[in-house]
């Protein structure tokens, strides 16, 4: 089995895939530079093409694609590079770089395929980090749809999983975040839960949706304003709030 695994070919990424970068890092050694680094998740970019900056939405250009080896003038996946853009906006660390116009879904409540692998029971109204690459942000269990029985793939009732357990399950994050299905995209729709207060790696997710009625681009709200909207809507359901992009 290990030989036939250590076989298999890889089927290359394909360019035409959606365009997706998270920033890493936001270099600006000085006054006249200003970069915005990471490794390109899917698809290509070239100079002058335009790109949207979620979750704020801000539009701009990009100016260059900066590398170690020089600069380019197109990148596609798995390069690691440093994008400069011809307008100036606010980009920071966890962002996700589009092309403009491309759909991609944004939600503060997904649903998820868990493997849970901490000794730990995952139970209903705990709270997590959620991390996806550079995205960090808190994650409360709202629900276990179900449990899978890894031997006949039969689904079952199940108010928490133990380890090694496998189950649907629903979260309700902290921020809004945006994303792929794991389907779509595995680098934008994989995800790890960590354990406050250990820090240890608890599970492995993969999203499956959003439990929202519809997916929605981020606008011009603040960090706080999306933050605090989705906790009121979490505790306050009565009030009936609007979501807040």
């Amino acid at each position: 089995m290990i030989e036939h695994l250590e076989e298999v070919p890889l089927s290359a990424p394909s360019p035409d895939a959606p365009f997706r970068m998270a920033i890493q890092y936001v270099n600006r050694p000085n006054l006249d530079f200003r970069g915005f680094a990471g490794t390109i998740a899917s698809g290509s970019i070239s100079v002058g093409e335009s790109i949207t900056v979620l979750p704020s939405g801000k539009n701009a250009t990009v100016k260059a694609i900066v590398t170690y080896d020089g600069d380019l003038e197109s990148a596609s996946t798995a390069q690691a590079i440093t994008l400069t853009l011809n307008e100036e906006i606010d980009i920071s660390r966890g962002n996700i770089i589009i092309k403009t116009g491309a759909p991609i879904s944004v939600s503060d409540a997904i649903t998820a395929n868990l493997v849970w692998m901490d000794e730990e029971p995952f139970i209903v109204g705990k709270s997590y980090l959620f991390k996806r690459a550079s995205t960090v942000t808190s994650a409360v269990v709202e629900g276990i749809d179900y449990r899978v029985d890894v031997n006949t793939q039969v689904h079952h009732e199940a108010h928490e999983l133990g380890l090694n357990d496998i189950g649907s399950v629903r979260l309700v994050l902290g921020s809004s975040l945006v994303f792929d299905t794991y389907e779509e995209n595995r680098q934008t729709g994989g995800f790890i839960l960590i354990d406050k207060i250990t820090n240890n790696t608890v599970a492995a997710g993969m999203i499956t949706g959003s439990t929202q009625k519809e997916a929605k681009k981020v606008g011009g709200a603040s960090e706080f304003e999306v933050e605090f909207n989705a906790l009121v809507r979490r505790h306050f359901p009565h009030w009936n709030a609007e979501i807040v992009t």
